[in-house]
């Protein structure tokens, strides 16, 4: 796997739980929390963009 340039999510606490992401040469986000960093989610900014909007907009449902 190529090395990735991670940045953790200026939305991320102090501590242990904290969001890290990446972008790839290809344009996809990947995402790990750092209490599984062997767990990369990969996404794109299309498909992220509406779950982001959701959550600051506290619309999510279960």
């Amino acid at each position: 796997m190529p090395s990735r340039n991670w940045q953790k999510s200026s939305y991320s606490e102090y501590g242990s739980s904290c969001v890290h992401l990446a972008i790839g040469r290809d344009g996809a986000i990947h995402l790990y929390e750092s209490d599984a960093p062997d767990t990369i989610l990969t996404t794109t900014p299309n498909k992220l963009r509406p779950l982001i909007s959701r959550i600051k907009a506290h619309t999510l449902t279960r």
